[in-house]
C-alpha cells in the first residue's frame, strides 16, 4: 500500500494549490484597495477639516475659510483650508471669498521720550497707544521704549504711627524734615512733601472705651482715631516755608494709644491711597508713600472682634478735617485689596519699621506690587538715609507689568543694558536718569473669552510705580465678517437653508428644530431616511458610514462618546479625534503646554515643534548663561537639549550645556587666582592686581558643596603652602558669574622636629630606668625568697643537745692507776674532742692534764682521726 502517487492525483494537487494562492492573493488585493480608499483625512490629517464655521475656521493658526456660495458644487471639499498647502480648496475657492485675516498693528500715539520742561509734560513710555487686530493662538511682537526722565516730579507722603511708642520718632521727624526735604531736592527740583498718622480703630478690643480713656488713653496723649491727613500734596516743598511747615505738622500731631500691639495702618495706607484729591497726588508723578511703625497690622477679618463685618469698599472716606469717616463702620482691607489700589493708583510703598518688625514687612511687600522695606533705628534718626536709599533703589530699576486677562498672554523680552541676545525677562536693573531701555513685548490670544463684549479689550502696558503705560486696543479676531448681521454673506431664514435656518459664510446654521446640510431634516423624519446615507460617506467608494465611528442621521454623522469625557470624536465623517495624537513621556503632544491633539495631529504651541511637540524650535536653552556658543561648541542642540559630542583626545563631554569634561579644567584655572587674593590673601596676585584683573567677589561660606541642578562648577587646588581650597562657580539669571569660596583653607599640621627628637630621647631615658627598676625589684624579690627559704630550713634542722641522743660531752676524765707519785695528786687525762663541722672528717684531741705537762715525758698527746 506504500506505492507513489498516481500521476493525475498529483496534477490535481498542483491545481488546487494554484487556485488557493491566487484566491488569497484577490482578498489581500481588495483588502489593500478599501485601505487605499479610506478618506484621505484619516491619513494625512491637518487641524483645519474639522472645523465647520468660519468663526472656528480663523481661530486655528494658518487656516483659511471659503465663503464662496454653491463652493464645490454639492460636493464634499472643505472649505476650511490651509493656504500655504497644496489644497484644491486653495484653487478652485475665489480670491475674493477666502477669509483669512491678517494680525494688523497700527502706533495710534507715539511722543518721542523727553524730560520735563516748563509748560511740557514729560514723556517715559514710547509709543503711547496702539491698536492690534490678533489672531488666536498666532503671537504679535513689537517694541516698548522707557527711559526715566530727568528732574521728574516726586510725591513723597510721610504715614506714621503716632501710638505712645513712637513719640520719640515723631520728634526725631520733626527735626529731620528739613534734611529730607533736602535730600529730595536734590534728586528733583519738583518735589511735595505731606503728613499723615493713625493709630486704630476706636472700639473694643482695639482701644479701652472706658470715657475717661477715650479722651486721654496716656499721658499726653490725645484721643484715639482711625487717620487723620495733617498736611495735603498741594505745596512746593522746595521753598524753606513750606518744609518748616511740615516739621510744624510733625511736631504739632499729637501722640495716642491702644491696647492691642497691631495697628490700624492698613485703613491708613487705603486711604491715602484712593483719596487722590484729599491727599494731592499729581497725575505725572512718581508717588511714594513711606508709611512708619514699629508694630504689626490688622486686616481683613479683625474687625469681627470689635463687631464690625462689613468689608472694606475701598473708596475713599476723608472728611473736610481730613478724618477717616468709616473707621468704625468698616473691616480692615486685605492684602489683595491694598495691591490692587496700590497697581491701580501707581504708587511706590515705602515700609520703614524697627527691626524686630523688618522681617513681617519683607514678606509683606513681596504682595504689594512695586513696595519695598527698610530698616528704621529706634529714633527714626535714618529716616532720611532710607527714603535717599528706597528712592534710589526703585528708580534704579524698571518692572513692567500688565493688566491682561486669563485670555491673552503677555511675555516680555530685552537685553536690558548689556549687548547681547533678548532674555526673557520683564524688569532690568541699574538704570540711570536718562538711560533708555527697551522691552519687545509679545501678545498672545489664547482663546476666545465666550462673552462677545470681551474680545475687544484694552490693555495696559506699564512701569510699576510710574503713571504711564502703554495702552493697546485689541481686537481679538474670533469670527468672520460674513457672520455678523449687514454682511452681505449673513442671510436669515435663507432659501438655501430650506427657510430653516441662518445662511452664514457658506454654510447653514439650523434652528433648533433642524438640522443638516441644508436644514432639510428635522426631529421628525431624522430617522430611517435612506437618501441621505451617502452624506455621511467621504466618496462613493467607502461603504462604511462616519467612517465606523458614528451612525447616520438624515444625512449627518453623529459620532460616538466616548468613556473619557475629555476625548472626542469629531469632524463631518467622524474621521477626526483628539486622543490618537503622537505621545512624549506617555503625555498627548507632550502635554497641554507643548501642543493640542487636532483631528489626530499634534498642533504645537509657539515654540515647539515635531511629531508629538516634544522639540523647541528655539536654541536659546542650548546657549550656556553670559553668552557663547551653541552647547559650548562641544555638542549639537536637539529638540531643545544639548547632544553632546566625546573628544577623541579629551574624552566625553556632558552637562546641561555639554560644558562639563572631568578630565578638563573649565574655568577653575581663570578664577583661581582671583580667589586666593580675595578670599585667603595668598597666590600671585597682589592687593592692586587683584582689584585690576578680578571682576566679581566671591563669597564666603563654611562648607563648599556644587549644587549639579543649578550647573555649579566644583573646583579644587592647593597652594603653596601645600593647603587645599575649594570653590563652586555658577551664573546666575543674570549672566553674570558667582563664585563660593570655602571660608578656611585645609592645611596639613605643622611638625615639630626638636621636640619630637627630645620626646623620643625622653621616652629612651624613661624605659631604660623602668627596666633597671624592673630588674632591681626582681632581683630584690628573689633574694627574700632565697633567704626566706633558708631560714626556713635552718629552723627545721635539729643539732642541739636537748634533741640528739648520741651526743656526749666533748671533755672525759680518766684516773692514771700507775701513777706513783704524790698520793695526793692523781694522775689523769682529759680528752677533748674537737670537732670541724666542715671537713670531711671529725679531728679528735687528746691530751693529758698536768701541771708539768711541758717537761713531763708521761705527758702524750694522742691525736685520732675518725670519719664523721
Amino acid at each position: 500500500m506504500g506505492g507513489s502517487v498516481p500521476p493525475r492525483t498529483n496534477l490535481a494537487m498542483k491545481y488546487y494549490l494554484f487556485a488557493s494562492l491566487l484566491f488569497l492573493w484577490v482578498c489581500a488585493s481588495q483588502q489593500q484597495q478599501q485601505q487605499i480608499l479610506v478618506p484621505e483625512k484619516l491619513v494625512v490629517q491637518n487641524p483645519c477639516v474639522s472645523k465647520q464655521t468660519c468663526g472656528e475656521c480663523i481661530q486655528t493658526p494658518t487656516c483659511a475659510w471659503c465663503s464662496q456660495p454653491n463652493f464645490g458644487n454639492g460636493t464634499r471639499v472643505k472649505r476650511c483650508f490651509q493656504p500655504e498647502g497644496t489644497e484644491r480648496s486653495k484653487f478652485q475657492c475665489k480670491r475674493e471669498h477666502i477669509v483669512n485675516p491678517d494680525n494688523v498693528y497700527t502706533v495710534l500715539h507715539a511722543k518721542q521720550l523727553t524730560k520735563a520742561r516748563e509748560g511740557y509734560e514729560s514723556v517715559q513710555v514710547h509709543p503711547q497707544r496702539v491698536s492690534l487686530k490678533l489672531r488666536i493662538a498666532e503671537a504679535y511682537r513689537f517694541t516698548m521704549d522707557y527711559a526715566q526722565a530727568e528732574d521728574y516730579p516726586v510725591d513723597l507722603y510721610y504715614l506714621m504711627d503716632l501710638s505712645k511708642s513712637m513719640e520719640d520718632d515723631k520728634d526725631k521727624l520733626s527735626e529731620l524734615g528739613d534734611l529730607l526735604a533736602q535730600a529730595m531736592q536734590n534728586i528733583t527740583s519738583n518735589f511735595r512733601l505731606g503728613f499723615g498718622s493713625f493709630v486704630d480703630k476706636v472700639v473694643m478690643p482695639y482701644v479701652s472705651t472706658v470715657p475717661k480713656k477715650l479722651q486721654a488713653p496716656c499721658d499726653g496723649c490725645e484721643a484715639p482715631y482711625g487717620f487723620h491727613n495733617h498736611m495735603k500734596l498741594d505745596v512746593n516743598t522746595a521753598k524753606f516755608a513750606d518744609t518748616s511747615r511740615f516739621a510744624g505738622e510733625v511736631k504739632k500731631a499729637a501722640v495716642s494709644g491702644n491696647l492691642d500691639a497691631p495697628e490700624g495702618g492698613f485703613d491708613a495706607i487705603m486711604q491715602a491711597v484712593v483719596c487722590r484729591e484729599q491727599i494731592g497726588w499729581r497725575e505725572k508723578a512718581r508717588r511714594l508713600l513711606v508709611f512708619s511703625t514699629d508694630a504689626g497690622f490688622h486686616y481683613a477679618g479683625d474687625g469681627k472682634l470689635g463687631g464690625i463685618v462689613k468689608p472694606n469698599d475701598g473708596e475713599c472716606h476723608i472728611d473736610e478735617f481730613g478724618k477717616y469717616t468709616h473707621s468704625t463702620l468698616q473691616d480692615y482691607p486685605s492684602i489683595s485689596q491694598v495691591n490692587l489700589k496700590v497697581k491701580q493708583n501707581a504708587i511706590n510703598v515705602i515700609f520703614a519699621v524697627t527691626a524686630n518688625q523688618i522681617n513681617i514687612y519683607d514678606k509683606l511687600k513681596d504682595n504689594i506690587e512695586g513696595a519695598s522695606a527698610g530698616t528704621l533705628s529706634e529714633d527714626s534718626s535714618n529716616v532720611v538715609d532710607l527714603v535717599r536709599d528706597q528712592y534710589n533703589k526703585i528708580s534704579s530699576s524698571v518692572e513692567i507689568k500688565d493688566n491682561a486677562t486669563s485670555a491673552v498672554k503677555v511675555t516680555y523680552y530685552s537685553s536690558c543694558l548689556t549687548p547681547g541676545p533678548l532674555k526673557q525677562t520683564s524688569k532690568c536693573d541699574g538704570l540711570k536718569v536718562g538711560t533708555k531701555v527697551s522691552f519687545v513685548v509679545e501678545i498672545e490670544v489664547t482663546s476666545c473669552p465666550k462673552d462677545r463684549k470681551e474680545w475687544n479689550q484694552i490693555l495696559h502696558i506699564y512701569p510699576v510705580g510710574i503713571n504711564e503705560s502703554l495702552i493697546v486696543d485689541l481686537e481679538m479676531l474670533c469670527d468672520c465678517p460674513c457672520e455678523n448681521p449687514g454682511n452681505p454673506g449673513f442671510k436669515q431664514n435663507a432659501k438655501e437653508c430650506s427657510y430653516s435656518g441662518t445662511y452664514k459664510c457658506g454654510v447653514c446654521e439650523c434652528d433648533d428644530s433642524h438640522f443638516g446640510r441644508k436644514c432639510e431634516c428635522n426631529s421628525e423624519n431624522a430617522h430611517g431616511t435612506k437618501d441621505l446615507t451617502s452624506s455621511c460617506r467621504p466618496d462613493n467608494y467607502t461603504t462604511v458610514d462616519c467612517s465606523g465611528r458614528g451612525s447616520c442621521v438624515c444625512g449627518v454623522c453623529e459620532c460616538e462618546a466616548r468613556q473619557n469625557p475629555d476625548e472626542h470624536i469629531s469632524g463631518p465623517f467622524c474621521e477626526c479625534d483628539n486622543f490618537s495624537c503622537d505621545r512624549h513621556n506617555g503625555l498627548l503632544c507632550a502635554g497641554a503646554d507643548h501642543g493640542t491633539c487636532v483631528c489626530g495631529t499634534c498642533q504645537c504651541n509657539a515654540g515647539w515643534t515635531g511629531k508629538a511637540c516634544d522639540c523647541k524650535i528655539s536654541q536659546d536653552t542650548c546657549i550656556p548663561p553670559g553668552g557663547g556658543e551653541i552647547c559650548s561648541g562641544k555638542g549639537s542642540c536637539e529638540c531643545g537639549v544639548c547632544k553632546c559630542h566625546e573628544d577623541p583626545e579629551k574624552g566625553r563631554y556632558f552637562g546641561r550645556y555639554c560644558e562639563k569634561c572631568n578630565t578638563c579644567t573649565g574655568r577653575c584655572n581663570e578664577f583661581k587666582e582671583c580667589v586666593q587674593c580675595q578670599v585667603y590673601k595668598t597666590g600671585s596676585f597682589d592687593e592692586e592686581e587683584c582689584m585690576q584683573n578680578c571682576s566679581f567677589v566671591p563669597s564666603v561660606v563654611d562648607v563648599v558643596e556644587a549644587d549639579e541642578d543649578k550647573d555649579e562648577y566644583l573646583c579644587r587646588f592647593y597652594d603653596e603652602d601645600d593647603c587645599r581650597f575649594a570653590y563652586v562657580y555658577a551664573w546666575d539669571e543674570n549672566g553674570k558669574i558667582v563664585v563660593r569660596a570655602q571660608e578656611q583653607r585645609d592645611c596639613p599640621p605643622q611638625i615639630y622636629i626638636l621636640g619630637i627628637v627630645l620626646g623620643v630621647i625622653g621616652a629612651i631615658v624613661l624605659i631604660g630606668l623602668a627596666l633597671l627598676l624592673l630588674w632591681k625589684l626582681l632581683t630584690t624579690i628573689h633574694d627574700r625568697r632565697e633567704f626566706a627559704k633558708f631560714e626556713n630550713e635552718r629552723m627545721m634542722a635539729k643539732w642541739d643537745t636537748g634533741e640528739n641522743p648520741i651526743y656526749k660531752q666533748a671533755t672525759s676524765t680518766f684516773k692514771n692507776p700507775t701513777y706513783a707519785g704524790n698520793q695526793n695528786e692523781v694522775p689523769s687525762f682529759r680528752l677533748q674532742w674537737s670537732v670541724n663541722m666542715w671537713g670531711p672528717f671529725h679531728m679528735m684531741c687528746v691530751a693529758f692534764k698536768d701541771k708539768k705537762r711541758a717537761s713531763d715525758e708521761r705527758n702524750v698527746l694522742y691525736v685520732f682521726a675518725r670519719s664523721s
